[in-house]
């Protein structure tokens, strides 16, 4: 007896070496963009994600937050070099230094949010933030009361313009007279990180009558959303879900699952099933929605509730195509 205890032991302790060889022997890493991992939004989404992966795979990850644009190659690069099996750049910025990096390191598997890069060694994630943005439309409208509501964007590029034009398109889709204001915070990254600037902007908004403002602008949403609170408005957050922020002000929060594609890029990596090419996620595959919890339940009606969750079925079967921006 005495002897199988110890054999099963060592089986035991032969089982946690070799399990932490593996562990040892895969390194991802993580280039966060501006804003920073703890935005409360779109980097935080793809920070949650990593610290998902380590959670359940006792695998750590290299990390670096980028806080001035000439960083990001460098970063890239410096993890790389240093062996890592993934890369992973979070925001469509990091796109020409993922692009330059991985010819450089061919047998090195990249991933980028928001961009698309083609190489063979490069997973491309894209996100339908249009779909997801034309549901919480859809809420801002159902809530109003005065026919007005709000889009505060953060830097004014396609992607964001995607958000709004969806937003827009959902609030027209409950009432057709509905107006929409609009707003960006800026043409530079800076716009991603300035909560006085957007809260400002939503102050003014809700000066012209808007009730509901939808903010897809990273931290500077923050402003935004305290700007309602201070106006006894509504505000509906963006990316990862803030509803928890102000509970009884926020709305809802369009969903915008960079968690999961920065864990499954992680996952296959270790996993040895890493594929490269486009992913492009929407309603239909779980890649955007929106938010309802113990935070909001109470602003949600169930007649709101079923009418949404409709349109989101809708979108799923192709009864609802929304169009999204188109551009110039």
């Amino acid at each position: 007896m005495k002897r199988l205890m110890l054999s099963g032991l060592a089986a035991v302790s032969l089982a946690v070496a070799v399990s932490s060889a593996n562990a040892a022997d895969f390194s991802p890493a993580i280039v966060f963009d501006m804003g920073g991992k703890f935005d409360k939004s779109f980097n935080q989404a793809a920070f949650d994600g990593a610290e998902r992966f380590k959670m359940e795979s006792g695998v750590a990850y290299r990390e670096f937050e980028v806080t001035s644009p000439t960083q990001r190659e460098q970063a890239i690069r410096r993890m790389a070099k240093d062996g890592a099996n993934i890369v992973v750049g979070i925001g469509f910025a990091q796109a020409p230094a993922i692009e330059k990096v991985a010819k450089e390191f061919p047998d090195t598997s990249f991933a980028i949010i928001d961009a698309v890069v083609d190489l063979p060694n490069v997973r491309s994630i894209v996100f339908k933030e249009h779909e997801g943005s034309f549901l919480v439309g859809m809420a801002a409208a159902l809530a109003s009361k005065t026919g007005k509501v709000g889009f505060v964007g953060g830097m004014d590029i396609p992607l964001i313009r995607n958000f709004a034009a969806g937003y827009a398109e959902g609030a027209k889709y409950v009432n057709p007279d509905v107006e929409v204001f609009q707003n960006m915070t800026g043409t530079t990254p800076a716009a991603w990180n300035d909560p006085g600037k957007g809260a400002e902007l939503a102050r003014s908004q809700f000066g012209r009558g808007a009730d509901v403002i939808y903010a897809a602008a990273g931290g500077t949403g923050v402003g935004v959303y305290q700007a309602a609170v201070d106006g006894g408005k509504l505000a509906i957050g963006v990316d990862s879900n803030q509803n928890y922020l102000h509970p009884g002000t926020m709305l809802t929060s369009m969903l915008k699952r960079v968690d999961v594609a920065v864990e499954n890029a992680f996952k296959d990596a270790k996993g040895s099933m890493f594929t490269a090419g486009i992913q492009s996620l929407g309603v239909a595959e779980g890649g955007v929605g929106w938010a309802l919890d113990e935070h909001n339940r109470s602003l949600i009606t169930p007649a709101m509730e079923a009418r949404i969750e409709q349109a989101r079925k809708d979108i799923v079967s192709g009864k609802i195509k929304v169009n999204g921006y188109k551009g110039s």
